[in-house]
């Protein structure tokens, strides 16, 4: 066998491999290594929310100051106390009272009881129902009619604020969720209750105040914490849904990889709803009986304490 034989040879085998080499990565050789996962769709809720800070404060914060100059006698209540309208959270003596009843204090049990009968005390009564947030003084302290002796709060909400191109996309009665950031276990479902007609101006942002009222109030929650808010800007509720990262797209065409019952992968042409990118709704193409391969590290499912155990439900921010 000549040389150039053996050349010819060995360059033909060498080409053989390529085309091998070639076929192989047509055929996904390398993406057999890429993990997968079979998942099926599920029945449940999928949102777009739009997200942003916020901190926890009364939506109506009445300070209690005295209609007289005096002393304080006695504070009935603490802070954390709820009272109600007419209630009396504290007594107090004007100044010409107080001393009047020192004087008297001196000359004997019977002149003292004369006075204090004679120069009745000052009631300082709650005018709304409410919880006592601030105790500013304590008995014996004297105070001015500009000091403010209790602060009352009606009721905590969120004070969140959305940019400006942000609050077109909330409305009042749009469903929210309140993290906590000191407890981010705790999360608390919400509704939009007030939206600013007028913006601010911070950090050179126009900015509008929206304020999100709570369901329920946790007793962890206090007026100053901070927030993460979000505003499901759209819901679609007992829908077919399935992870995004299962989802292929192939120009205006969308579809999924489904394992048949012989073992077979064949696309699967749907049609999706709402996506906010963790989450998608399926309005064709999928039940819930079809077993879908994704890959294994496209979506992690969120976990979230209070707001429902549906595990595609996601909040992250979606613009558009």
């Amino acid at each position: 066998m000549t040389k150039n034989r053996i050349k010819l040879i060995l360059v033909a085998v060498f080409l053989a491999l390529i085309v091998i080499l070639l076929i192989r990565l047509r055929q996904g050789g390398p993406q057999s290594h890429v993990r997968t996962r079979i998942v099926n769709p599920i029945v449940g809720d999928v949102a777009v929310t739009v997200t942003t800070t916020g901190v926890v404060e009364p939506q109506n914060r009445l300070e209690i100051k005295p209609s007289i100059g005096g002393r304080i006698d006695k504070i009935l209540v603490k802070e954390g106390d709820h009272v109600k309208e007419g209630e009396i959270l504290a007594w107090m003596s004007s100044t010409e009272r107080a001393a009047l009843v020192d004087a008297a204090r001196s000359q004997g049990e019977e002149i003292l009881r004369y006075w204090e009968e004679a120069y009745k005390k000052t009631p300082i009564i709650s005018p709304i129902d409410g919880e006592v947030i601030v105790r500013s003084v304590e008995p014996g302290q004297t105070v001015t009619t500009s000091d403010a002796i209790l602060v009352l709060s009606d009721r905590l909400v969120v004070s969140a604020q959305f940019d400006e191109t942000d609050i077109g996309r909330v409305e009042v009665g749009q469903k929210a969720f309140i993290m906590l950031d000191a407890y981010p276990d705790i999360n608390i479902e919400g509704v939009v209750d007030h939206i600013a007609y007028e913006s601010k101006i911070v950090n050179n942002v126009t900015i509008y105040d929206v304020d999100i009222l709570p369901d329920e109030v946790p007793g962890t929650l206090r007026s100053g914490m901070s927030v993460t808010v979000e505003v499901a800007e759209k819901t679609s509720n007992n829908v077919i849904i399935i992870p995004s990262g299962a989802i292929h797209y192939d120009k205006k065409r969308q579809y999924v990889l489904v394992r048949e019952r012989r073992g077979k992968i064949a696309e699967r042409d749907i049609t999706i709803g709402l996506n906010n990118e963790k989450t998608a709704e399926i309005l064709t193409g999928l039940s819930t009986e079809d077993r879908i391969i994704m890959p294994d590290s496209a979506y992690l499912p969120a976990r979230r304490k209070s707001v429902g155990a549906n595990p595609f439900m996601p909040f992250g921010r979606k613009r558009k």
